[in-house]
């Protein structure tokens, strides 16, 4: 990538951390895509697939039947953004690209623009700009519009920066990359009273408090020590007055497996562990599980395409252990085959940290992205 090019796409990157656009309101977002789309030179756009989805088609060559695509998300986090004196801080009060999603529209827009300029390939490239990935459903609303029927595509490619791994190093998994989840809700349900008088109560507290300690031994005591397994209590709610003993307590949280067998013992244990503890202290236990995105895991021949192509552009890994964290990409690996890989975003302190409020995209990783999602495409297409 030219010293030129770079600059642009610097410049837009930029202006989309400024101007970022919450999931399900990404409309500014999506605008700004098709403008640049067209400004480079793409006439095919198709607008609102699954909500503010947008895909944009490059074809080349009569006769040419392969296909490919290649995914960027846009959306932003409802996350307020620390003050950074950064020229290009957020202008929208809780509201920021905490997650790098900036800088992956950017790249794919760059990638748009390094494939129009090659002259080397033949085929049909879609460029899938995703809506809603930070938990509202993106992915399977841009599938349930007709994605992969309006758009045909034999596989797909995505990627996502990555803090602690070196500037534009790429690793590629073998296989899982990121874990699928789930956010799970228990409610105790007791009878209130006087807190003086505990015995004329049934203290859904108790059940609360036994719970998040026994949850914590499903996967310490339930789930093989070579295998991958998250359950987390993130909130508890309990209460009003400090005199009195609440008729009702909640917890919630997430789990997250790399198998589904892990994922199965888990929803079962939760289920088992309050139904029991409800019982122990004569309450009333009501379990919600609720599974968001299946596991990433990349297929055996895209995986290899991406490694390939990966090589061509920059220093490849493939010794890093999948994480834990979700990604709303799984839904279109589950339609078609494909692969994801993590591009580095150099060091991680200072706030460097996904989700953190100090979090800016690294610019530099640019032309590694933007290069690496060019020549996927083109390996793709002939593999």
């Amino acid at each position: 990538m030219d010293s030129h090019l770079h600059a642009r796409l610097t410049e837009w990157r930029r202006h989309l951390h400024a101007n970022p656009g919450l999931t399900l309101h990404e409309q500014d977002t999506a605008a700004f895509v098709v403008e640049k789309l067209r400004e480079i030179g793409v006439t095919d756009i198709a607008t609102q697939v699954g909500g503010h989805g947008v895909v944009a088609t490059l074809q080349r060559g009569q006769g040419a039947n392969r296909s490919v695509g290649l995914r960027a998300d846009m959306d932003a986090l409802p996350i307020q953004e620390v003050a950074t004196d950064l020229p290009w801080a957020s202008t929208k009060p809780g509201v920021m690209h905490a997650c790098g999603h900036d800088g992956h529209t950017t790249a794919l827009l760059g990638a748009a623009k390094l494939l129009l300029d090659d002259p080397s390939w033949r085929g049909t490239i879609r460029l899938v700009f995703q809506p809603a990935e930070e938990g509202g459903g993106g992915a399977r609303s841009m599938v349930a519009d007709g994605l992969f029927n309006r758009f045909p595509m034999e596989r797909i490619f995505g990627w996502h920066n990555w803090p602690g791994l070196p500037v534009g190093h790429i690793a590629v998994h073998d296989r899982a990359v990121m874990a699928a989840g789930a956010r799970f809700e228990i409610s105790f349900e007791g009878h209130s009273g006087h807190a003086a008088l505990p015995h004329m109560t049934r203290d859904p507290m108790l059940g609360l408090g036994h719970t998040i300690v026994a949850l914590q031994s499903i996967v310490a005591r339930g789930v093989d020590p070579l295998e991958s397994g998250v359950v987390s209590v993130t909130i508890a709610k309990a209460g009003e007055a400090s005199n009195q003993i609440a008729d009702r307590a909640e917890l919630r949280g997430t789990a997250r497996w790399l198998d589904d067998v892990t994922g199965d013992l888990i929803e079962r244990r939760i289920r088992e562990i309050a139904h029991g503890i409800a019982a122990a202290f004569s309450l009333e236990a009501t379990v919600l599980f609720r599974r968001g995105v299946p596991v990433t895991a990349n297929s055996a021949a895209e995986r290899e395409i991406a490694a390939t192509a990966a090589a061509a552009v920059s220093p490849t890994r493939r010794d890093i252990p999948p994480a834990m964290t979700g990604e709303d990409f799984s839904w279109f690996l589950a339609e078609v085959p494909g692969a994801f890989v993590w591009i580095g975003n150099g060091p991680a302190e200072g706030g460097r940290e996904l989700h953190n409020a100090r979090y800016d995209f690294n610019d530099a990783v640019l032309p590694s992205a933007s290069g690496w999602l060019a020549e996927v495409a083109k390996q793709a297409l002939v593999q």
